[in-house]
């Protein structure tokens, strides 16, 4: 756990709670984090599980659990059990996240939280008792869903209540969205099931026909966040990696092996799922009210989700749609951060809450 988690978790624990505390979720397909009201961030671990088959027992979740994927023995199953913001795997996600809950709740998760959960944008009804279901089997009292374009423009500090337009482009590990807000609503949206992972995938295909070498998921994301990039600026940001060596299986000789791969193939690779985006920031900008559409030029675009981390997808953005683009403030945080600020304002988390 990284210090500023740990030093989080000491302060809540030292606090004088009388009653049981408030939770905000973002259950994630790569990481889930937690909010705590006053606190602030608690924990953001990878949305990960290790399951003993012989015994039934869990026997690491999050970081630990990660370390395992790819090399775990047959009768160890390790597995992320939420697939493009839906919950593929119930059990494994109930002790999941149960034990995320208790490590945050300590001696107050008995009492029973109350919880803030956000759900993909085009969650069906089914979808979204079943999350409500799996919060309360871990523990918690009431459950909030909250939607995550919502919650991301709230953490990314837009005024959402406000009758102007926001937009937010929120691309997380599993589903990105394309969303256009006012008066704490959602005017429209498109919604992909299209993420971070997607892009791994797509790296490890495009190694694996350009080299006759196989990755994991694990060397694509590494490779990924050290030089991935999807617009060729006129200058490159100090310290960016032209060149990275990746480590595989040779599909042809069967042995280990060791290619180097240029920033511009990470380029070419990645074209695709950005066309994509792109298409759906296109769509969602088409089909939004002349009013709303007026404010944009203005107000712009803020993109928030770890894509938006990915290196000149503000700058192709701007210049595809001659718009104003900004990479929020910790964009990993702040669909939880949202939901937690929900949580703090009684009012806000009734207007923001949908039904299940």
């Amino acid at each position: 756990m990284f210090p500023r988690l740990r030093r989080s978790l000491e302060s809540l624990r030292s606090l004088p709670h009388v009653g049981s505390i408030d939770l905000a979720v973002d259950l994630g397909t790569t990481n889930t984090r937690v909010y705590v009201p006053s606190v602030g961030v608690v924990l953001d671990e990878p949305s990960v599980i290790a399951v003993d088959l012989r015994t039934k027992s869990v026997l690491a979740v999050g970081r630990q659990a990660k370390a395992m994927m790819g090399r775990a023995p047959r009768d160890i199953r390790v597995v992320s059990p939420v697939r493009r913001g839906v919950i593929a795997d119930i059990d494994a996600t109930r002790e999941m996240l149960g034990h995320f809950m208790r490590t945050v709740a300590g001696r107050w998760h008995a009492l029973q939280p109350r919880v803030a959960v956000v759900v993909p944008y085009g969650t069906t009804q089914v979808e979204k008792r079943a999350v409500e279901a799996l919060a309360r089997s871990a523990g918690a009292r009431k459950v909030y869903l909250i939607e995550e374009p919502v919650a991301a423009a709230l953490g990314a500090g837009l005024p959402v209540s406000s009758p102007g337009a926001n937009t937010i482009v929120n691309i997380g590990g599993g589903t990105a969205e394309v969303a256009v807000m006012s008066m704490s609503g959602i005017v429209r949206c498109e919604s992909m099931r299209i993420g971070g992972d997607d892009l791994d995938d797509t790296i490890v295909q495009h190694i694996k026909r350009s080299h006759s070498l196989l990755i994991g998921p694990p060397q694509a994301e590494e490779l990924k966040l050290a030089m991935g990039s999807v617009f060729l600026a006129e200058r490159e940001p100090e310290g960016t990696l032209f060149t990275y060596s990746v480590k595989g299986r040779n599909l042809i000789t069967g042995l280990p092996k060791t290619v180097v791969v240029s920033a511009e193939e990470m380029r070419d690779a990645l074209r695709e799922p950005v066309a994509t985006l792109l298409d759906a920031v296109r769509t969602c900008l088409e089909r939004t009210p002349p009013e709303l559409a007026a404010d944009i030029v203005d107000s712009g675009i803020v993109l928030t989700g770890g894509g938006a981390l990915l290196v000149g997808l503000d700058a192709l953005l701007r210049a595809w749609t001659h718009l104003p683009v900004t990479v929020s403030k910790e964009p990993l945080h702040c669909v939880v951060r949202g939901a937690g600020r929900a949580v703090e304002d009684p009012a806000l988390l009734r207007t923001m809450t949908v039904s299940a």
